[in-house]
């Protein structure tokens, strides 16, 4: 039977290096000082017996860890999984680690919460869920700053990143009305969300403004749902001239629908999602949507973070960026 292996610790690489205890703590104490020499021992030591710093443990002296928390809900739309890929690649060549954290509910829960705060994180960014009022005041008497991420909320308590939803909206309806559009279709996603809601906003106000009246169907944001919306349309109302579909993957519901029932895009109607995800450029859909900045949404949610990590402020400000549509064969 093989002996089980023995955990190295700070003290065997101290005694194989020659030197304190202490001083291997301070190799690895971000922005402690050591002279070139003693790291240059402790490394050796620490590489020949195979020890690796334990992150957590070090958190508890610190009362910091290397470690971002991201509460997703969305999962299913590939947008969200499109940024946790960016971001966990920003974070890592930044030396920190992500804490992925679902949850099944629109508003945050406190075993979610929980779970951050007993990992000590060092921010949070919170993609598709709300906060109640004590999540709210948590994250303040903590100091655990916070980014709210293709989100904002009307309090102004945190940071928010999204894409400029309303005037997005604007400009998608002008599009339509300028190639011919008066019949249009918009499918909103969940109703309870600044997102649908700016976007449904800037798109009432662009077609009143050119005289058409908004017909709204309710849908969840999900390719299920664009796809059983469009065959009531088909089955119960007829084709309008157009859709504008609040997200892609309903959009992409919204095509398969259409054409399984033989009807011609963009001759017959015309559709225009929202996001660009890679999906959208796929041959199969060729969708025509409008791109959200995700580089730059997600630039502007780390430097914040990184600043906040450093010195605790508890600055907040809702950044909004520009998009693009991007024309494919769909219109």
């Amino acid at each position: 039977m093989s002996e089980v292996q023995k955990l190295i610790t700070a003290m065997d690489v101290a005694k194989h290096a020659g030197v304190s205890q202490s001083s291997v703590s301070r190799v690895y104490f971000e922005g402690a000082t050591v002279s070139a020499k003693t790291r240059e021992k402790v490394l050796a030591a620490a590489k020949e017996l195979g020890y690796r710093p334990n992150e957590l443990a070090r958190s508890l002296i610190t009362n910091r860890t290397k470690i971002i928390g991201i509460v997703m809900k969305g999962i299913q739309n590939p947008f969200y999984p499109q940024v946790l890929k960016q971001f966990t690649t920003t974070f890592k060549s930044l030396g920190y680690s992500i804490m992925f954290v679902y949850t099944n509910n629109d508003e945050i829960q406190k075993e979610d919460i929980d779970i951050l705060f007993n990992y000590n994180v060092a921010g949070v960014i919170i993609t598709d869920a709300s906060l109640s009022l004590n999540a709210i005041e948590d994250f303040k008497r903590y100091k655990i700053p916070l980014v709210l991420f293709n989100r904002k909320i009307a309090s102004n308590d945190f940071y928010s990143v999204c894409c400029n939803n309303l005037e997005a909206s604007k400009e998608i309806a002008q599009f339509l009305v300028d190639k011919g559009s008066s019949d249009i279709i918009y499918i909103a996603g969940n109703q309870n969300t600044s997102t649908s809601k700016e976007r449904e906003q800037g798109f009432t106000e662009a077609l009143t403004k050119n005289n058409i009246a908004l017909k709204r169907i309710g849908s969840d944001y999900t390719y299920e749902g664009g796809y059983k919306i469009a065959q009531q349309v088909i089955n119960e109302n007829g084709i309008p001239d157009s859709f504008f579909v609040a997200n892609d993957i309903m959009a992409l519901g919204v095509l398969d629908a259409l054409r399984e029932s033989s009807i011609a895009i963009p001759e017959a109607t015309k559709v225009i999602g929202f996001d660009n995800i890679e999906m959208a450029s796929w041959p199969t859909y060729s969708l025509t949507t409008w791109a959200q900045p995700i580089n730059e949404m997600v630039n502007q949610t780390v430097s914040y973070l990184m600043s906040e990590i450093e010195e605790y402020t508890g600055f907040a400000d809702n950044i909004e960026v520009n998009g693009i549509l991007i024309e494919r064969k769909t219109t």
